[in-house]
Order: structure tokens, then C-alpha cells, then sequence
């Protein structure tokens, strides 16, 4: 596994931060790629993410709300109504992209935390890269996975 870190201004739109931009350009090659939380955020990801089949994706762009309070103001700024704020919102996310995503398949997660959609989803990181954006921010934690088996918890 590969952990770097860089330094970058923060901004409301993720892949426009420089390093981050990078490194999804250094990813996402051909293919179909999915991204279930497009700037402006206009539609609910699960509404979104049911319009494909299973192991259609070459890739997923996983950008989601980061915290409770950021899903809440993404809703309520597209005039949507929020029911949960729960940890289940990001799992039922995660459960679906995993679906969606192809065999050797990659995921590219976006956050606060390193957890990306993980083993039991059947995906392995291969590079974490942090990017700091000092002050009081807090870093943006980009986390590349390769999806080795096909079968949701299976056993590795």
C-alpha cells in the first residue's frame, strides 16, 4: 500500500483541489465511471446508483456529504428531504457502489476517514493519499481500492 501526503488549499469541490485532481487523473482511466454525488449535489445516490447494473462500473468517484451535518445541508440546500443521518446512510452508499463496481474494479473514496468501503465489501486499499489544508481544516483523506472478490462478505 502507498501513503503520501500533500498540502492544499481546501474547496467545496473536491476534484478541483490540485493533488486530488491528480490522482484521480493518474485512476480513472476509460471505462464507465460512476459518480453518485456530482457538484451540486441534485439527487439522492441510492436513487441515482439503482439506474445501473450490477458490475457495469470500471470505477466509482465515492464523494459523499463527509459528516451529519454536511449530508443534512446538502438535502436541505437541494430542497430534499433528509430521513436518517445515521452511519447507515454512508453503509447502505457503500453496500451499493460496491455492487456496481466490475471485478479489478476501483473506488476512489473522498472524506475525513480511511475507511473507504473496505475488506468485507471485498476491496483492498492500494494507495492512501492525505491532503492537508491547514489551519483548523481537516485533511481530506483520498483512499484508492481494487475490488478482488465479486461476492458481498465473503470470506477472503
Amino acid at each position: 500500500m502507498i501513503i503520501n501526503r500533500k498540502w492544499a488549499m481546501p474547496n467545496k469541490r473536491t476534484f478541483t483541489i490540485k493533488p486530488i485532481k491528480e490522482i484521480i487523473t493518474r485512476y480513472k482511466k476509460e471505462g464507465i465511471w460512476l459518480d453518485p454525488f456530482p457538484y451540486p449535489y441534485k439527487e439522492d445516490a441510492l436513487v441515482y446508483l439503482a439506474k445501473f447494473k450490477e458490475g457495469c462500473a470500471d470505477g466509482v468517484l465515492f464523494d459523499p456529504p463527509y459528516s451529519p451535518r454536511q449530508l443534512k445541508e446538502c438535502y436541505e440546500n437541494q430542497g430534499m428531504v433528509l430521513h436518517d443521518t445515521k452511519s447507515s446512510v454512508w453503509s447502505d452508499w457503500k453496500d451499493e457502489i460496491a455492487k456496481k463496481i466490475k471485478p479489478s474494479g476501483l473506488c476512489l473514496s473522498f472524506g475525513w476517514s480511511s475507511q473507504g468501503l473496505g475488506k468485507n465489501r471485498g476491496f483492498e486499499i492500494i494507495e492512501i493519499l492525505l491532503v492537508a489544508h491547514g489551519g483548523n481544516h481537516n485533511d481530506t483523506i483520498v483512499v484508492i481500492e481494487k475490488k478482488i472478490q465479486t461476492t458481498l462478505n465473503s470470506p477472503l
